[in-house]
Protein backbone atom coordinates (compact mmCIF):
# COMPACT_ATOMS: atom_id res chain seq x y z
CA UNK A 1 0.00 0.00 0.00
CA UNK A 2 1.25 3.72 -0.88
CA UNK A 3 0.10 5.54 2.31
CA UNK A 4 0.30 9.07 3.37
CA UNK A 5 0.32 10.63 7.06
CA UNK A 6 -0.69 13.68 7.94
CA UNK A 7 1.07 14.68 11.40
CA UNK A 8 1.24 19.06 12.05
CA UNK A 9 1.88 19.01 15.39
CA UNK A 10 5.31 20.81 16.19
CA UNK A 11 6.56 19.13 19.06
CA UNK A 12 8.15 15.47 19.42
CA UNK A 13 5.18 14.42 22.02
CA UNK A 14 3.31 11.37 22.38
CA UNK A 15 1.56 11.33 19.12
CA UNK A 16 4.26 12.02 16.73
CA UNK A 17 6.45 9.29 18.38
CA UNK A 18 3.56 7.13 17.67
CA UNK A 19 3.37 8.28 14.01
CA UNK A 20 6.90 7.44 13.85
CA UNK A 21 6.30 3.63 15.62
CA UNK A 22 3.82 3.27 13.18
CA UNK A 23 5.59 3.95 9.75
CA UNK A 24 8.54 2.19 10.55
CA UNK A 25 6.80 -0.64 11.33
CA UNK A 26 4.53 -0.63 7.96
CA UNK A 27 8.05 0.48 6.15
CA UNK A 28 9.34 -3.20 7.71
CA UNK A 29 5.89 -4.82 6.22
CA UNK A 30 6.69 -3.54 2.57
CA UNK A 31 4.10 -0.53 2.93
CA UNK A 32 5.38 2.54 1.23
CA UNK A 33 4.79 5.82 3.36
CA UNK A 34 5.19 9.33 3.09
CA UNK A 35 5.16 11.92 6.38
CA UNK A 36 3.60 15.16 5.75
CA UNK A 37 5.00 17.86 8.70
CA UNK A 38 5.73 21.27 8.92
CA UNK A 39 8.99 22.43 8.29
CA UNK A 40 11.62 22.45 11.52
CA UNK A 41 8.90 20.80 13.55
CA UNK A 42 10.31 18.38 15.94
CA UNK A 43 8.73 14.99 13.99
CA UNK A 44 10.31 16.60 10.92
CA UNK A 45 13.83 15.85 12.36
CA UNK A 46 13.48 12.23 13.81
CA UNK A 47 11.55 11.06 10.61
CA UNK A 48 13.88 12.01 8.41
CA UNK A 49 16.85 10.50 10.69
CA UNK A 50 14.79 7.46 10.70
CA UNK A 51 15.07 7.60 7.00
CA UNK A 52 11.58 8.24 6.69
CA UNK A 53 10.22 9.88 3.25
CA UNK A 54 8.96 13.69 4.34
CA UNK A 55 7.24 16.04 2.40
CA UNK A 56 7.59 19.94 4.30
CA UNK A 57 4.22 21.65 4.34
CA UNK A 58 3.84 24.37 6.65
CA UNK A 59 0.20 24.60 8.67
CA UNK A 60 -0.90 27.65 10.79
CA UNK A 61 -3.89 25.35 11.73
CA UNK A 62 -7.64 25.20 11.44
CA UNK A 63 -8.32 27.50 9.71
CA UNK A 64 -5.47 27.45 7.38
CA UNK A 65 -7.06 27.15 3.98
CA UNK A 66 -3.87 27.07 1.37
CA UNK A 67 -2.42 24.36 3.56
CA UNK A 68 -5.70 22.24 2.82
CA UNK A 69 -4.96 23.40 -1.28
CA UNK A 70 -1.31 22.47 -0.93
CA UNK A 71 -2.47 19.14 0.04
CA UNK A 72 -4.74 18.62 -2.02
CA UNK A 73 -2.69 19.45 -4.84
CA UNK A 74 0.20 16.85 -3.37
CA UNK A 75 -2.32 14.51 -2.89
CA UNK A 76 -3.49 14.15 -6.67
CA UNK A 77 0.03 14.31 -8.04
CA UNK A 78 1.28 11.50 -5.74
CA UNK A 79 -1.89 9.02 -5.44
CA UNK A 80 -1.44 7.16 -2.20
CA UNK A 81 -4.48 4.52 -2.03
CA UNK A 82 -5.32 6.31 1.52
CA UNK A 83 -4.56 9.07 3.99
CA UNK A 84 -3.98 8.96 7.63
CA UNK A 85 -4.47 11.96 9.33
CA UNK A 86 -2.68 11.58 12.96
CA UNK A 87 -3.43 15.34 14.76
CA UNK A 88 -5.68 17.81 15.60
CA UNK A 89 -4.24 21.22 14.63
CA UNK A 90 -4.99 21.24 11.09
CA UNK A 91 -4.73 18.05 9.99
CA UNK A 92 -7.91 16.42 10.71
CA UNK A 93 -10.36 19.08 9.25
CA UNK A 94 -7.75 20.53 6.45
CA UNK A 95 -6.72 17.12 6.36
CA UNK A 96 -9.50 15.43 5.41
CA UNK A 97 -10.99 18.28 2.95
CA UNK A 98 -8.20 17.52 0.87
CA UNK A 99 -8.40 14.16 0.58
CA UNK A 100 -12.00 15.19 -0.80
CA UNK A 101 -11.05 17.06 -3.00
CA UNK A 102 -8.90 14.74 -4.82
CA UNK A 103 -10.46 11.82 -4.21
CA UNK A 104 -8.73 9.61 -1.76
CA UNK A 105 -9.95 7.49 1.37
CA UNK A 106 -8.85 8.87 4.22
CA UNK A 107 -9.02 7.75 8.19
CA UNK A 108 -8.06 9.97 11.24
CA UNK A 109 -6.80 8.80 14.28
CA UNK A 110 -8.32 10.40 17.91
CA UNK A 111 -5.93 10.71 21.05
CA UNK A 112 -7.09 13.36 23.20
CA UNK A 113 -10.72 12.73 25.56
CA UNK A 114 -11.77 16.03 25.79
CA UNK A 115 -15.17 16.83 24.42
CA UNK A 116 -16.56 19.34 21.63
CA UNK A 117 -19.65 20.23 20.11
CA UNK A 118 -21.28 17.65 17.97
CA UNK A 119 -21.61 20.31 15.05
CA UNK A 120 -17.98 20.70 15.12
CA UNK A 121 -17.31 16.72 15.35
CA UNK A 122 -19.60 16.37 12.64
CA UNK A 123 -17.56 18.55 10.53
CA UNK A 124 -14.52 17.41 11.29
CA UNK A 125 -14.82 13.62 11.21
CA UNK A 126 -17.41 13.72 8.23
CA UNK A 127 -14.93 13.02 5.53
CA UNK A 128 -13.23 9.76 7.07
CA UNK A 129 -14.30 6.22 6.14
CA UNK A 130 -12.52 5.34 9.46
CA UNK A 131 -12.09 7.26 13.03
CA UNK A 132 -9.35 5.56 15.34
CA UNK A 133 -9.52 6.22 19.14
CA UNK A 134 -6.53 5.11 20.93
CA UNK A 135 -8.49 3.89 24.01
CA UNK A 136 -11.88 3.17 25.12
CA UNK A 137 -12.41 6.28 26.87
CA UNK A 138 -11.49 8.38 23.56
CA UNK A 139 -14.20 5.91 21.91
CA UNK A 140 -16.92 6.63 24.09
CA UNK A 141 -16.53 10.73 23.53
CA UNK A 142 -16.78 9.93 19.59
CA UNK A 143 -19.70 8.09 20.23
CA UNK A 144 -21.15 10.98 22.93
CA UNK A 145 -20.26 13.19 19.86
CA UNK A 146 -22.27 11.56 17.22
CA UNK A 147 -19.73 9.31 15.31
CA UNK A 148 -21.41 5.89 14.71
CA UNK A 149 -19.63 2.63 15.89
CA UNK A 150 -19.78 1.12 12.12
CA UNK A 151 -16.98 4.02 11.84
CA UNK A 152 -14.98 3.68 15.02
CA UNK A 153 -12.12 1.44 15.33
CA UNK A 154 -10.22 1.22 18.74
CA UNK A 155 -6.24 0.97 18.10
CA UNK A 156 -4.37 1.60 21.36
CA UNK A 157 -0.58 3.14 21.08
CA UNK A 158 2.11 0.86 21.59
CA UNK A 159 5.89 1.28 23.25
CA UNK A 160 8.95 0.27 22.50
CA UNK A 161 9.65 -2.29 25.12
CA UNK A 162 13.13 -3.40 23.98
CA UNK A 163 14.22 0.26 24.41
CA UNK A 164 13.49 -0.46 28.15
CA UNK A 165 15.88 -3.74 27.94
CA UNK A 166 19.35 -1.90 28.65
CA UNK A 167 20.20 -1.11 32.19
CA UNK A 168 21.13 2.54 32.72
CA UNK A 169 23.61 4.23 34.64
CA UNK A 170 21.84 5.05 37.49
CA UNK A 171 24.59 6.20 39.97
CA UNK A 172 25.93 9.22 37.10
CA UNK A 173 21.53 10.13 36.60
CA UNK A 174 21.56 10.39 40.63
CA UNK A 175 24.77 12.45 40.87
CA UNK A 176 23.18 14.82 37.60
CA UNK A 177 20.03 15.09 40.52
CA UNK A 178 21.82 15.44 43.60
CA UNK A 179 19.87 12.36 45.08
CA UNK A 180 21.53 9.76 47.48
CA UNK A 181 21.16 6.28 47.01
CA UNK A 182 18.47 6.04 50.03
CA UNK A 183 16.44 8.68 48.13
CA UNK A 184 12.97 7.18 47.03
CA UNK A 185 12.71 8.93 43.36
CA UNK A 186 9.06 9.60 41.86
CA UNK A 187 8.57 10.95 38.51
CA UNK A 188 6.40 12.59 36.83
CA UNK A 189 6.19 13.69 32.48
CA UNK A 190 3.84 15.32 30.47
CA UNK A 191 2.77 19.16 29.82
CA UNK A 192 2.51 21.34 32.78
CA UNK A 193 -1.03 22.31 31.76
CA UNK A 194 -4.07 21.62 34.53
CA UNK A 195 -5.52 18.54 32.93
CA UNK A 196 -2.24 16.55 34.18
CA UNK A 197 -3.01 17.23 37.68
CA UNK A 198 0.52 18.17 38.85
CA UNK A 199 -1.13 20.09 41.18
CA UNK A 200 -2.51 17.19 43.03
CA UNK A 201 0.62 15.45 43.61
CA UNK A 202 2.29 18.02 45.22
CA UNK A 203 -0.52 18.25 47.62
CA UNK A 204 -0.26 14.26 48.01
CA UNK A 205 4.09 14.92 48.39
CA UNK A 206 3.48 17.66 51.23
CA UNK A 207 1.29 15.13 52.76
CA UNK A 208 4.26 12.82 52.82
CA UNK A 209 6.80 14.44 53.46
CA UNK A 210 7.79 14.34 57.41
CA UNK A 211 6.83 10.62 57.25
CA UNK A 212 8.91 10.38 54.49
CA UNK A 213 12.36 12.29 54.21
CA UNK A 214 13.97 10.49 52.11
CA UNK A 215 10.84 11.04 49.34
CA UNK A 216 12.26 12.82 46.05
CA UNK A 217 9.89 14.07 42.90
CA UNK A 218 11.25 15.13 39.70
CA UNK A 219 8.56 16.79 37.22
CA UNK A 220 9.59 16.14 33.40
CA UNK A 221 7.72 18.91 31.28
CA UNK A 222 7.08 22.61 30.31
CA UNK A 223 4.22 24.60 29.81
CA UNK A 224 2.35 27.50 31.26
CA UNK A 225 1.86 26.65 34.98
CA UNK A 226 5.40 26.24 35.32
CA UNK A 227 5.67 29.24 37.31
CA UNK A 228 2.38 28.80 39.47
CA UNK A 229 3.33 24.87 40.04
CA UNK A 230 7.02 26.54 40.94
CA UNK A 231 5.04 28.43 43.45
CA UNK A 232 2.97 25.72 44.79
CA UNK A 233 5.89 23.71 45.53
CA UNK A 234 7.81 26.41 47.92
CA UNK A 235 4.36 27.76 49.47
CA UNK A 236 4.45 23.65 50.49
CA UNK A 237 7.80 23.59 51.62
CA UNK A 238 8.91 21.31 48.90
CA UNK A 239 11.97 22.99 47.80
CA UNK A 240 14.54 20.58 49.13
CA UNK A 241 12.19 18.03 47.62
CA UNK A 242 10.50 18.54 44.20
CA UNK A 243 12.73 19.26 41.32
CA UNK A 244 11.60 20.77 38.12
CA UNK A 245 13.60 19.32 35.60
CA UNK A 246 11.60 20.67 32.17
CA UNK A 247 11.57 18.45 28.65
CA UNK A 248 13.86 15.71 28.73
CA UNK A 249 14.76 13.93 25.42
CA UNK A 250 16.48 11.83 27.07
CA UNK A 251 14.11 11.17 29.65
CA UNK A 252 13.48 7.51 28.61
CA UNK A 253 16.87 6.46 28.58
CA UNK A 254 17.06 6.62 32.44
CA UNK A 255 13.28 5.91 33.46
CA UNK A 256 14.06 2.84 34.95
CA UNK A 257 16.53 4.70 37.46
CA UNK A 258 13.16 5.78 39.10
CA UNK A 259 11.00 4.07 42.37
CA UNK A 260 7.71 5.05 41.23
CA UNK A 261 6.17 6.50 38.37
CA UNK A 262 3.20 9.21 38.91
CA UNK A 263 0.61 10.69 36.20
CA UNK A 264 -2.35 12.08 37.94
CA UNK A 265 -4.21 13.34 34.90
CA UNK A 266 -7.67 14.10 35.19
CA UNK A 267 -8.31 13.74 31.43
CA UNK A 268 -6.20 11.67 29.45
CA UNK A 269 -6.59 9.87 26.03
CA UNK A 270 -4.61 7.08 27.37
CA UNK A 271 -1.32 7.81 28.86
CA UNK A 272 1.70 7.26 26.68
CA UNK A 273 4.17 7.93 29.29
CA UNK A 274 2.07 5.78 31.92
CA UNK A 275 3.02 2.90 29.09
CA UNK A 276 6.73 3.69 29.10
CA UNK A 277 6.94 3.78 32.66
CA UNK A 278 5.45 0.01 32.53
CA UNK A 279 7.94 -0.83 29.85
CA UNK A 280 10.26 -0.01 32.12
CA UNK A 281 9.10 -2.01 34.67
CA UNK A 282 7.94 1.09 37.57
CA UNK A 283 4.66 1.15 38.86
CA UNK A 284 2.62 3.61 38.17
CA UNK A 285 0.33 5.75 40.63
CA UNK A 286 -2.36 7.95 39.13
CA UNK A 287 -6.28 8.74 38.85
CA UNK A 288 -9.06 6.88 37.80
CA UNK A 289 -9.66 8.96 34.93
CA UNK A 290 -9.88 8.47 30.93
CA UNK A 291 -7.53 6.61 29.18
CA UNK A 292 -5.64 5.19 32.56
CA UNK A 293 -8.54 2.97 33.57
CA UNK A 294 -6.68 1.16 30.29
CA UNK A 295 -2.84 1.85 30.93
CA UNK A 296 -2.77 0.56 34.40
CA UNK A 297 -3.99 -2.88 35.74
CA UNK A 298 -5.28 -1.32 39.35
CA UNK A 299 -3.99 -3.30 41.46
CA UNK A 300 -1.74 -5.29 39.21
CA UNK A 301 1.01 -2.92 37.47
CA UNK A 302 0.09 0.01 39.39
CA UNK A 303 -2.83 1.69 41.79
CA UNK A 304 -5.82 4.24 40.62
CA UNK A 305 -7.30 6.47 42.90
CA UNK A 306 -10.13 8.68 42.58
CA UNK A 307 -9.59 11.84 40.49
CA UNK A 308 -8.81 14.87 42.60
CA UNK A 309 -7.98 12.79 45.90
CA UNK A 310 -4.70 13.72 47.25
CA UNK A 311 -5.04 12.42 50.56
CA UNK A 312 -5.80 8.73 48.24
CA UNK A 313 -2.94 9.90 46.39
CA UNK A 314 -0.80 9.68 48.79
CA UNK A 315 -1.83 6.99 50.46
CA UNK A 316 -0.58 4.69 47.00
CA UNK A 317 2.26 6.55 46.77
CA UNK A 318 2.99 5.30 51.08
CA UNK A 319 2.01 1.87 49.64
CA UNK A 320 5.32 1.82 47.38
CA UNK A 321 7.71 3.79 49.77
CA UNK A 322 7.28 1.36 52.21
CA UNK A 323 6.53 -1.71 50.70
CA UNK A 324 9.53 -1.97 47.68
CA UNK A 325 8.65 -5.34 46.80
CA UNK A 326 5.11 -4.84 45.85
CA UNK A 327 6.71 -1.88 43.78
CA UNK A 328 9.09 -4.52 41.88
CA UNK A 329 6.33 -7.13 41.84
CA UNK A 330 3.74 -4.63 40.29
CA UNK A 331 6.31 -3.07 37.54
CA UNK A 332 7.49 -6.15 36.50
CA UNK A 333 3.78 -6.99 35.71
CA UNK A 334 3.46 -3.57 33.67
CA UNK A 335 6.30 -4.87 31.57
CA UNK A 336 4.97 -8.07 30.75
CA UNK A 337 1.83 -6.58 29.54
CA UNK A 338 3.79 -4.11 27.59
CA UNK A 339 5.08 -6.59 26.33
CA UNK A 340 1.68 -8.93 25.05
CA UNK A 341 -0.73 -6.16 24.61
CA UNK A 342 0.96 -3.12 23.64
CA UNK A 343 3.69 -4.40 20.82
CA UNK A 344 4.44 -2.23 18.19
CA UNK A 345 3.96 -5.20 16.40
CA UNK A 346 0.08 -5.20 17.32
CA UNK A 347 -0.63 -2.07 16.90
CA UNK A 348 0.93 -1.77 13.11
CA UNK A 349 -0.76 -5.03 12.52
CA UNK A 350 -4.06 -3.78 13.81
CA UNK A 351 -3.36 -0.79 11.41
CA UNK A 352 -2.79 -2.39 8.15
CA UNK A 353 -6.05 -4.52 8.71
CA UNK A 354 -7.95 -1.05 9.13
CA UNK A 355 -6.48 0.42 5.70
CA UNK A 356 -7.28 -2.62 4.14
CA UNK A 357 -10.63 -3.14 5.07
CA UNK A 358 -11.25 0.35 4.07
CA UNK A 359 -9.84 -0.02 0.21
CA UNK A 360 -11.65 -3.41 0.17
CA UNK A 361 -14.95 -0.90 0.63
Amino acid sequence: MKILHVETGRHFLGGPQQVVYLINALRERGHDNTLICPPDSDVDGVARQDGIRVQNLFCAGDLDLPFAYRLSQFLKENSPDIVHCHSRRGADILGGLAASVAAVPAVVSRRVDNTEMRLVAGLRYRPFKKVIAISDAVADVLRDRGVDDERLEIIRDAVDVEAFSEKPDCVAFRQEFSLSTEDFVVAAAGQLIPRKGHQFLLEAVAELKHEFPQLKLIIFGEGFLNMQLRAQASSLGLGEIVQFAGFRDDLDAYLQCFDLFAHPALAEGLGVAALKAAAAALPVVGFHAGGMVEAVEHDKTGLLVAPGDTSALAVAMRRFITDPATGRQLGAAGRQRMESDFSIETMADKHVALYEAVLNG
